[in-house]
């Protein structure tokens, strides 16, 4: 690592120490000779199936990600936490056919965790969020774009068609399988329905952004009395609601702070959407571990209960599938 670090940056390492935070990529905090720390990430491209499907592509998506929030930093969002260039002005570096390796500056801050803002974290954030959408005209040309497909679609349909024979990947492959058939003709309504909401939402017409893509409170820092954005592999222009349907309370004043900020009404059915396709692609992954060669572990067992959770009712869908 310190020869990596050395060789890209041209930097004067004295120590790395492992970083066990994230999920999906590997980090490092670095320390320099002048006791300076940098943040290492080092990505593993298979594990980023929505930057595409093929390892070139991916490097690609993700340089072009990191690439859109270095100019976002560098056009004055102070809350973003993009890259270091490296010393030839890239924003990452290959690492062998399948990994990555980016410098970051170090944030001495504290996550939250997903699914815990409170009332003041979520106006915070919003607040973050309708200066980083109202800055897509300074990265609309570079960065990439979303999309309205469902991430994952083509692992959920081939569980779907192979539920008559064995699953043979692993501990949790069968046990899997026969999750996913008692509950078949719920997921197959699941894909219907995120058909039918994303004609809905390009029916709008609506502008696309700037999204960060993933801003839950698990990608929030605080620092003091600040708040920064961090993660920013899944940058890419896109409806609003993207980032919105993970920071809007019930109460819609959240909503309402970002109309009056922005000008743009929130689309209940990109929201919808959106929330859905989260809800997809986390089946999607844990059907994609569970069906490959695997071994009884954390890990494993985890994505096991994934899919149960992801098949378990059909409280929160149920109002838009009848």
């Amino acid at each position: 690592m310190i020869a990596l670090v050395a060789e890209g940056w041209s930097l004067e390492v004295d120590a790395a120490e492992y970083s066990a935070v994230g999920a999906g990529s590997y980090h490092w905090v670095v320390t320099e000779r002048d006791g300076g720390r940098r943040f290492v990430t080092v990505d593993d491209l298979d594990s980023k199936p929505w930057l595409k499907d093929k390892p070139e592509s991916l490097f690609e998506g993700l340089r072009r990600a990191y690439q859109t929030a270095i100019a976002l930093r560098d056009s004055g969002l102070g809350f973003v936490v993009g890259p270091i260039t490296t010393a030839s002005g890239e924003a990452l570096r290959r690492v062998g056919q399948r990994f990555t390796i980016a410098l970051f500056p170090f944030v001495d801050g504290q996550t939250g965790r997903f699914g815990e803002y409170d009332k003041a974290g979520r106006v915070a954030v919003v607040k973050m969020l309708a200066q980083l959408h109202q800055a897509s005209p300074a990265v609309a040309s570079a960065a990439g774009s979303a999309g309205l497909g469902l991430p994952g679609r083509r692992q959920i349909e081939a569980g779907l068609q192979e539920l008559d024979q064995q699953w043979l990947g692993g501990p949790f492959s069968e046990p899997a399988r026969q999750v996913l058939a008692g509950r078949s003709s719920y997921v197959a309504e699941l894909l219907a329905l995120a058909d039918r909401l994303a004609a809905e939402v390009r029916g709008r017409g609506s502008s696309w952004v700037i999204t960060h893509g993933e801003p839950h409170a698990a990608n929030v820092m605080r620092t003091g009395e600040s708040r920064l954005l961090v993660v920013w592999d899944t940058v890419a222009l896109a409806p609003p609601e993207r980032d919105l349907w993970l920071v809007l309370g019930d109460d819609h004043d959240e909503a309402t702070i970002y109309a009056d900020a922005t000008g743009h009404e929130v689309d209940k059915a990109a929201l919808d959407f959106f929330r859905l396709t989260w809800d997809l692609k986390d089946l999607a992954t844990y059907l994609d571990v569970l069906r490959a060669p695997h071994r009884d572990n954390e890990d494993t067992a985890r994505a096991l209960q994934g899919v149960k959770n992801c098949v378990a009712s059909r409280d929160r869908w149920g109002a838009l599938l009848d």
